[in-house]
């Protein structure tokens, strides 16, 4: 039987606005535990990995906010590294479906409110070159999602790199102030850089991110506040 709990390695904890000292830490993370906002989450050994996969909630249609909020992960400064897989969900329309997933970080609540970088693995080989340059994306709930960006800023929040549905993409995003940069696959160099974060230099939980149609997978989750 599978065991329902994922191992999180936790390195250093923020308390409130000072960066605490590093700690070697880790945990058992129980799924009950997950705050789940319009998603279904269970244990799952995806492509040799011990995982969390998430779909969304059955009756969530359209632009719904879907994420399980980490319990006890916070960050202002630092940085997060993650594993991530996407795929459209069987039976999604296939033509928007991009199997959306991410992270979402500096999370508030009541009212919900964050930013998130994540990944639109179906264009990353796409035989299109404007599709390939959205393979990227940043987004700030709610003032800021992805259609007003790129039509205020064309270009600026989104980027390509090289992504396959399916695959276990390790991503790992920096935080300073309010300039965060998403590196993919270990690169030295950052795909994306965002340089003015909407929500400002602001302190929050993290969460795991997916979007509309996707059935996406999460795994070797490190936090390292700064």
């Amino acid at each position: 039987m599978l065991e329902k709990v994922i191992r999180v390695v936790v390195s250093g904890l923020a308390v409130g606005s000072i960066a605490a000292t590093p700690l070697a830490t880790s945990d058992l993370l129980a799924l009950e535990r997950l705050e789940r906002v319009n998603v279904a989450a269970e244990a799952a050994v995806y492509r040799g990995k011990p995982a969390v996969r998430l779909v969304e909630a059955p009756g969530v249609t359209g632009d719904a906010e879907t994420l399980a909020v980490v319990p006890g992960a916070r960050l202002r400064d630092g940085a997060i590294e993650m594993e991530i897989a996407g795929a459209p969900r069987a039976g999604s329309e296939a033509g928007g479906a991009r199997g959306f997933v991410g992270i979402a970080f500096r999370l508030q609540k009541d009212p919900l409110r964050y930013e998130c970088f994540y990944l639109r693995p179906t264009n990353g080989r796409a035989d299109d070159q404007l599709r390939r340059n959205h393979s990227t994306q940043y987004v700030s709930h709610p003032d800021h999602p992805w259609h007003r960006l790129r039509k205020e800023s064309p270009g600026v929040y989104e980027s390509y790199v090289d992504l396959q549905p399916g695959e276990w993409t390790r991503v790992m995003i920096v935080v300073s102030g309010t300039e965060a940069r998403l590196y993919v696959h270990g690169a030295e160099q950052p795909s994306l850089i965002v340089k003015d974060l909407k929500l400002g230099a602001s302190e929050g939980a993290v969460a795991l991110w997916i979007g509309p149609g996707t059935e996406a997978h999460f795994a070797g989750l490190r936090i390292d506040p700064r």
